[in-house]
């Protein structure tokens, strides 16, 4: 278990593998097993995975410090440095996407190549998301399974309630990204369910705003959906990093 000393907080994370740095951020109530479990051993067979739990997920403690997107992403900023990394490639679930974009358009000259499955930054003005049918939404038994994995690692097991509520309170009130995607510098691909939280119009018109982006939508997929088919997740990932 490893932790540096960043903005305050104790930032927890877990290192494995070796060559070049790939970061993984993950979703919001998720932990770094949760979220990317299946997928850690094979993308640490060729590459040195950085996996974080951001302020208050996981093994990180909550702080008093305000939960913004902008400062999760300084967190992560603090972290590469703290390990002497002048570069990695990013890969952001949900949260973590939005938390990768942040750290893409914060700090162009850190990130290589951009991964964002599921994270709907291009949130134009005066855009209202249109209502969820129960099918795309959590079960319980996703709520149930965050919530155990919770308290069976977090600082304050007790403090769920009140974390989720900061958590959801920071992704529902962040406004997101328009032309400051047209000029994101790392090459992009996002991945999306085709039964997601994001409308596929939507998740179209991000993907034109990029200026070097892929667009991967997998068939039959929610959004808690997406990370549940770890093969064809690790398939794109895995040859978008790998091409030039």
């Amino acid at each position: 278990m490893a932790y540096a000393s960043v903005n305050g907080l104790q930032l927890y994370y877990e290192v494995s593998g070796s060559g070049r740095p790939l970061v993984l951020l993950h979703g919001g109530l998720l932990t770094i097993d949760l979220n990317f479990g299946p997928l850690l051993g094979p993308l640490a067979a060729g590459r040195q995975v950085i996996a974080v739990e951001l302020q208050g997920h996981g093994h990180t403690a909550d702080s008093g410090r305000p939960m913004t997107i902008e400062a999760l992403a300084g967190d992560v900023v603090a972290l590469l440095d703290h390990l002497g990394i002048a570069e990695a490639d990013l890969f952001g679930f949900s949260l973590g996407g939005l938390v990768a974009c942040a750290v893409a358009l914060g700090a162009p000259a850190r990130v290589g190549k951009l991964i964002v499955a599921s994270a709907d930054a291009h949130r134009p003005p005066g855009r209202v998301s249109a209502p969820l049918d129960e099918g795309r939404l959590p079960a319980a038994a996703d709520f149930q399974a965050w919530r155990d994995a919770y308290e069976a690692i977090a600082p304050d097991p007790a403090h769920f309630d009140e974390f989720a509520a900061r958590t959801s309170a920071m992704v529902r009130e962040f406004a997101g990204w328009t032309g400051e995607l047209r000029s994101l510098q790392a090459p992009a691909l996002l991945i999306f369910g085709d039964r997601d939280f994001s409308p596929l119009p939507d998740v179209v018109e991000m993907f034109e705003l990029l200026p070097d982006g892929q667009l991967a939508v997998l068939p039959g997929t929610t959004h808690v959906g997406v990370m549940r088919r770890p093969s064809e997740v690790l398939a794109l990932i895995t040859s978008f990093l790998g091409a030039r």
